[in-house]
């Protein structure tokens, strides 16, 4: 599979590393199983990705339902960002209890450089149109 699959238990440790979640970020599955998912995400976004991640293992519940896509960046392990899309997919156990949480995981870091640079070209174009000021 293309994509990256990674899952992480109710602890945030990395339980499963697929060949995608190679490709994309670098780490070997070997390398990866038993971090924690601050391997791939940036310093700056740490804290907020914990809050979310312990909410949704206590209650259950999360804001991201019915396939909704997030957009983040991620790190490599060469310490280079990249842009990722990602859906998840939350885990219970029998007694309804959370047990981890599964991201499927894209490298859209090419279209998200071609969308900047898209709109930097229309900035730059509408600054030329627009009537000089004073």
């Amino acid at each position: 599979m293309p994509d990256a699959i990674v899952h992480a238990g109710e602890s945030g440790l990395i339980q499963v590393w697929n060949a995608g979640a190679v490709r994309m970020f670098g780490f070997t599955e070997a390398e990866a199983l038993g971090q924690t998912l601050d391997i791939i995400i940036p310093v700056n976004l740490r804290d907020r990705h914990w809050q979310g991640f312990h909410e949704t293992m206590r209650t259950g519940q999360t804001r991201y339902r019915d396939g909704q896509i997030l957009a983040v960046p991620a790190i490599r392990k060469d310490g280079t960002r990249l842009s990722v899309e990602f859906t998840i997919v939350p885990f219970a156990g029998h007694d309804g209890r959370m047990t981890g949480i599964a991201a499927i995981m894209r490298d859209v870091s090419a279209r998200f450089e071609e969308v900047r640079s898209l709109r930097r070209q229309v900035a730059e174009l509408s600054a030329l149109q627009s009537p000089p000021k004073g």
